[in-house]
């Protein structure tokens, strides 16, 4: 009976996968907004009332590619932290990694980018569990600066005595233990960093900037200054 159960666990994993493959080719295609369940059901060959008992609705394939897409550019970002810190690279030049690992994996996966920092889906509210995922690329660049605060200390950003107690609230809501200096600079640079990216992946620096990929590091320094990173 276990072999039997294993054997269709292993099937139900394939058929997943294809499903998401396929879903992910009609996004490169067509964008998000026409997904389609029956088109990705005829495409595989399968009648629809099976790719059902996978993904009961449009929203729930489109909540496992989000996941997806979240948990990869997190990975990619985490990864490329370990390696920085394995290094022994200073926490500066681990912001600079990170960001880079970012858009690289924007520049790999950009159907897939879209998908999650373009422009929302018409008619799809993200569910809760897509929060965790979204969160990771975020967690690794307050972990480098809470890291930095922790050991040779930050150079607290200017914060105006209007927008301290909003930036107390985030501190307190998703950089705890930080200044609420450094959580108002965080939550700038975070927004400045996708900015750059989409910028640059929906043809915004077209005949502005030629050498993206040294503008770009540069940029992620001023960000890393920015939430008051020494320079060395």
């Amino acid at each position: 009976m276990s072999t039997v159960r294993g054997a269709r666990e292993r099937a139900r994993i394939e058929v997943t996968a294809a499903i998401k493959d396929e879903a992910r080719r009609a996004l490169a295609a067509e964008g998000a907004a026409k997904l389609s369940l029956r088109a990705v059901a005829r495409e595989l060959g399968m009648v629809s009332s099976a790719l059902y008992r996978y993904f009961p609705s449009r929203d729930e394939l489109l909540t496992a590619l989000i996941v997806d897409a979240y948990d990869s550019v997190g990975a990619a970002a985490e990864e490329a932290d370990a390696r920085s810190l394995t290094a022994g690279a200073a926490p500066r030049a681990r912001w600079i990694a990170v960001c880079e690992a970012v858009r690289t994996w924007a520049l790999d996966h950009p159907h897939e980018y879209a998908l999650i920092y373009g422009s929302p889906v018409p008619g799809y509210t993200a569910p809760l569990d897509t929060i965790g995922p979204a969160s990771r690329v975020g967690n690794a660049c307050i972990a480098i600066v809470r890291a930095a605060y922790e050991g040779r200390g930050l150079a607290l950003p200017p914060l105006p005595a209007e927008l301290r107690p909003e930036a107390v609230r985030m501190a307190g809501q998703f950089a705890e233990g930080l200044p609420p200096e450094v959580a108002a600079a965080l939550v700038a640079a975070w927004a400045q960093l996708f900015g750059l990216i989409s910028f640059e992946l929906f043809g915004r620096f077209t005949r502005v900037v030629e050498d993206r990929a040294t503008f770009f590091t540069h940029a992620a320094g001023q960000l890393a200054h920015g939430v008051g990173l020494p320079a060395v």
